[in-house]
């Protein structure tokens, strides 16, 4: 939950009841980009508060540009949350590094997310490139502090003296500990210009319930099934039925192979089931009511590379 909000009853509101800004308030879009898996959606989620973005051990987790929305007494922060910069393998591939790039100039500020536990590599020096390309003010932000051995932190000297050549601010936190993240906030705020409510101070995303559902059920796949089914998976809600003391959700799981849709069913119906067991409990803290959970499995043969299919299952290039 966003803390310390002003109440809606002390804010003018404007048109479509979002408040009028009060002096010196600042705002803007905050675009996260990095390498796959270097915990740019487990940073979204700490400073949003909650978690509306999956995170998984698994690299490539984050599939759509998914918006966080921070709200202080100061500032609203509009995160734009990114697939992680690779190097494509199919339409799939293609679409979100295409959907990234994108985002870099679309935005008031960069914070460019590296692993401080590793060194400085070939595709962090491929992003920093592409940054070359925008006059978007940019902060390298260096996480996973926490998993720094004391030997790695000669790590951080080639991170900063890359920042340094670029003119950019830096900062070093750990997303998971929460380590570090009041002063990047600090950070992100005085790097906004002045400006007004995007949103309604309450909200946490602009994306809709039923995303944040499909994005749970993919979740706990990932976590459950690992290696075996990567990412030939995309989930469709087909039905939301709200009841006075229950949520029916109905949903489909699409994966290319019949091997792949036995991984997930499982023995006897057992990772199914698992996996419905966990998606629904998370379901159950973001609605906080109760749900009940009814998973299908379909077999869509090369979905990843038919743009048809893509766009059908939610995958499209972003056009702003």
């Amino acid at each position: 939950m966003n803390a310390d909000l002003p109440a809606f009853d002390d804010l003018s509101l404007g048109l479509g009841g979002v408040p009028i800004a009060p002096p010196d308030f600042r705002s803007g879009f905050v675009g996260i980009i990095g390498r796959p898996n270097v915990g740019k959606s487990t940073l979204m989620n700490a400073l949003v508060g909650q978690k509306i973005a999956i995170t998984s051990p698994t690299a490539q987790t984050t599939r759509n540009r998914l918006k966080g929305i921070l709200t202080t007494p100061e500032a609203q922060i509009i995160f734009v949350d990114t697939p992680g910069i690779h190097k494509p393998h199919h339409k799939l591939g293609e679409v979100l590094v295409k959907n990234a790039q994108m985002a870099i100039h679309a935005v008031d500020l960069l914070v460019f997310v590296v692993d401080a536990s590793t060194e400085l590599g070939g595709g962090d020096r491929f992003i920093a490139d592409l940054l070359n390309q925008t006059d978007v003010p940019v902060i390298l932000g260096l996480n996973k502090a926490d998993q720094q051995a004391e030997s790695d932190q000669a790590y951080d000297r080639g991170y900063l003296e890359l920042a340094a050549t670029r003119g950019w601010h830096t900062a070093k936190f750990s997303a998971l500990t929460g380590a570090g993240l009041d002063s990047l906030q600090t950070q992100l705020i005085a790097n906004l210009e002045e400006g007004p409510y995007y949103y309604p101070p309450d909200l946490i995303t602009d994306q809709p319930e039923r995303f944040i559902m499909g994005e749970l059920i993919r979740e706990q796949i990932l976590h459950l099934t690992r290696e075996e089914v990567p990412h030939s998976v995309a989930i469709a809600i087909e039905k939301v039925s709200e009841e006075e003391k229950i949520t029916r959700v109905f949903a489909t799981i699409h994966v290319e192979r019949d091997s792949q849709k036995g991984i997930i069913i499982g023995k006897k119906g057992a990772m199914l089931k698992t996996i419905g067991t966990e998606a629904r409990q998370q379901m159950q803290k973001l609605i906080e009511g109760k749900i009940d959970l009814q998973l299908f499995v379909k077999v869509q043969p090369k979905w990843r590379q038919s743009r048809t299919r893509l766009a059908e299952l939610g995958y499209r290039v972003e056009t702003e």
